[in-house]
């Protein structure tokens, strides 16, 4: 594993765990400088889980005899795509304290400028059950590529593919929430009094959202758990975001390209019914990740011009699927 592109994504790997060092202070700083906690225990998990996968990377780089290029960038990358949201999502509670007045009504008024009508798209999903059954699934989906994209670039010998995703996503989880500071919304079911029937459907995404963005902008809620987090974001949608960068990540492998835009384009329907998002949450989510992706791309780019090659000859890795 020694050609140009290789080393470049070694390079390029490097700097990410830079930039996630950089992002960890920050939470750290933010619990520091503002009455916010995470519970201890809930935190040891991600901790544990986060530290054995880049652990292990680091061990198996370290040991001529067992360096594997896939394990490294694999199991490392999985430890990087972990750790973002893991320190973002409490970010993300940080942000809202702010307690910008909420725009909703703002929202709604540019949906209704461009013709859309959130209520007659959420009846056309509660109208038909096995769209709603498809929506809550795909929806769900948003956890799954964290572990599935570093296994398939990194099996397809796509390392530099797989250190440029791990960057945009992070970049667009970053400006996400760094723009919902300024826009914070608690979603369309709120605003439009629209109240599902329990026994057919709950919308997951916005009730866990609806319960916990009150009491952190009035100040109850500031000692966060790591098994109850969720997100608080409303504009822009990071499912949204996540759609567009996982069918990115996954578009030029073989077979799977296609399954992911499915997918992952039945994601982006789900989102404004099962999160409660405006159609124009979604807009907004998509253009981050197109800018994230080419940021993302001009970055490592800069990044990667020369570096010294880190194994010193191939190893046995699978051969990429074209």
């Amino acid at each position: 594993m020694n050609g140009p592109e290789d080393v470049a994504a070694w390079r390029l790997f490097r700097w990410n765990w830079l930039l996630l060092a950089g992002m960890t202070a920050t939470l750290l700083a933010a619990l520091a400088l503002t009455r916010f906690s995470i519970e201890p225990m809930s935190a040891l998990t991600p901790i544990l889980v986060i530290g054995a996968y880049a652990a292990y990377a680091y061990y198996n780089f370290r040991h001529p005899r067992k360096r594997d290029p896939f394990v490294v960038f694999t199991l490392g990358s999985t430890g990087q795509m972990l750790l973002i949201p893991a320190v973002m999502t409490p970010l993300t509670y940080v942000a809202a304290s702010a307690n910008l007045p909420m725009q909703d009504a703002l929202l709604h008024a540019v949906d209704r400028a461009l013709h859309l009508d959130w209520v007659a798209y959420y009846n056309l999903f509660y109208e038909h059950h096995p769209l709603l059954v498809a929506a809550v699934w795909s929806y769900a989906l948003i956890g799954c590529p964290i572990f599935a994209v570093p296994i398939a670039l990194g099996w397809t010998g796509r390392y530099w593919r797989l250190q440029v995703f791990a960057l945009a996503f992070a970049l667009a989880l970053i400006v996400t929430t760094l723009v919902s500071i300024f826009v914070p919304a608690i979603g369309t079911y709120g605003l439009l009094d629209v109240q599902p029937d329990p026994n057919v459907f709950t919308p997951g995404g916005y009730v866990a959202q609806a319960q916990n963005l009150p009491l952190v902008r009035d100040g109850t809620l500031r000692e966060l758990s790591y098994r109850s987090l969720v997100g608080v974001v409303t504009f822009p949608s990071f499912h949204a975001a996540s759609a567009v960068l996982y069918l990115w990540a996954f578009w030029p492998v073989r077979r799977l390209g296609p399954v992911a835009a499915a997918a992952n384009i039945m994601m982006l329907l789900a989102t404004p019914v099962v999160g409660g998002h405006y159609f124009i949450d979604i807009f907004a989510g998509i253009a981050v990740a197109i800018a994230a992706i080419a940021a993302a791309t001009c970055i490592a780019r800069r990044l990667t011009g020369t570096a010294a090659a880190p194994f010193s000859a191939p190893a046995a890795v699978a051969q990429p699927v074209e």
